[in-house]
């Protein structure tokens, strides 16, 4: 049987490579893309899985004064789906990691 001190000594081992392995995941999230879209494509947003905002365009027929509620509200509506589709790639980047961890069911680790 192990002694206490090797089983700590494992223990705080295991749980350095889990943090290591959890900022390389949080690292990959940051430079994996994806694309809110609204409006038939006429707004586009590129976000980071992570949820950072890349860039904006918006096609230049939406810019008339008298149409600024619905640029606003599609831009709402791209950025609603580009943070959904973050989610998605954060959920299956973690999801890689986690999966040989012995996790209870339902347990989910901060990201």
């Amino acid at each position: 049987m192990k002694s206490i001190e090797e089983m700590m000594k494992a223990a705080q081992e295991a749980a350095a490579t889990v943090q290591a392995q959890m900022q390389e995941a949080q690292a990959k999230l940051d430079a994996v893309e994806v694309e809110g879209v609204s409006g038939g494509g006429l707004v586009k947003i590129r976000a980071s899985a992570k949820g950072r905002i890349k860039a904006i365009d918006i096609d230049d027929s939406l810019i008339v004064p008298g149409e600024k509620q619905m640029l606003e509200d599609l831009l709402a509506a791209a950025f609603n789906d580009a943070r959904e589709k973050a989610d998605h790639a954060s959920q299956e980047e973690m999801g890689k990691m986690t999966s040989g961890l012995p996790l209870p069911p339902g347990f989910k680790l901060p990201f």
